[in-house]
């Protein structure tokens, strides 16, 4: 059962938490739903309100890069209104939350991840290898440690219900041309290290974040999906952030650290979450929100209210 009312037009894909339909040939509606995905299974569980929490996050991000990328986000004039393309106000209004009226894009199949610290799954292969997507680092670095300079690290996109796998620069080459690839890595650097600074004026060191980018049919390129929300990122709170520990997060990543707990495969079906985890990640999402999008830090707090 969806967690959304359902608009009135064909669903293309449903993703692992937006489902994308279609309104013309030009233009996709991408609804945010409340799911939660980890280690790439969908949790029977949803988040209460989280898909509206990911939509404005996102909303937000998307207009401090402008000077950067293109995004996919079309402006309301030129017919472009949410009530006229479902026919109905009352629709309209109860899925503005949670929705994006875009552009129809070809998605590149790649992620652009950017990391500044050493977290997760990069952890883990520079332990093993001393490098990240074939990325070599200098020996010695500790988890939850900073970078010398962010690195990208790409990866494939995989299909619901299958891992993303890491990948090298020249392979990501090899997949969707030199000239984008490197586009995409620049800008995406480019990207992580703004929103890095501006977070961590405001209590969050982001350690990581992927990105997603697609092209028109001019081959200009587009910023699309979602931007640096509490699940493309891993946020820690500058104040609990301990050299060599895997530091308290804003992200999903608390969630992750639950299910590690269990005795689960990490296969279909995910496991049941209890109510107490379900409330803690909804606020640790809230107070993502709370810290990134009011107007300044010392107003914060109105932010996270409006959502709850």
């Amino acid at each position: 059962m969806s967690d959304y009312p359902t608009p009135p037009l064909e669903l293309l894909h449903q993703g692992k938490v937006r489902d994308i339909y279609a309104v013309d040939d030009e233009r996709l509606l991408i609804v945010a739903s409340d799911r939660l995905s980890a280690f790439d299974v969908i949790l029977p569980d949803p988040i209460p309100g989280k898909g509206e929490i990911l939509t404005g996050i996102s909303n937000f991000w998307f207009g401090q890069f402008d000077d950067l990328v293109r995004n996919h986000l079309l402006d309301d004039d030129g017919g472009n209104n949410l009530a006229a393309v479902l026919g109905s106000a009352e629709l309209a209004a109860a899925l503005a939350p949670r929705s994006m009226l875009v552009r129809r894009l070809k998605p590149l199949p790649v992620e652009a991840i950017v990391r500044g610290y050493l977290a997760g799954s990069g952890w883990k292969d520079y332990q093993a290898t001393g490098s990240i997507s074939g990325v070599k680092l200098p020996a010695g670095l500790q988890q939850a440690g900073s970078l010398p300079e962010p690195i990208f690290t790409p990866s494939t996109k995989a299909a619901k219900g299958q891992h993303d796998e890491s990948i090298d620069f020249g392979t990501m080459q090899q997949l969707i041309g030199p000239e984008v690839a490197l586009r995409v890595r620049d800008i995406a650097l480019a990207i992580y290290r703004r929103a890095a600074a501006y977070a961590r004026n405001r209590g969050i060191v982001i350690a990581d974040t992927k990105f997603e980018f697609g092209l028109d049919d001019d081959g200009h390129l587009f910023l699309i999906d979602e931007v640096l929300t509490p699940d493309s990122s891993r946020f820690w709170p500058v104040d609990q952030w301990r050299l060599g520990t895997s530091p308290p997060s804003f992200d999903k990543q608390f969630v992750r650290d639950y299910l590690e707990t269990l005795d689960w495969d990490k296969t279909a079906p995910g496991p049941r979450l209890p109510p107490d985890i379900i409330e803690q990640t909804r606020q640790r999402y809230l107070e993502a929100v709370r810290r990134l999008t009011a107007p300044d830090p010392g107003a914060a707090d109105a932010a996270g209210q409006r959502l709850q």
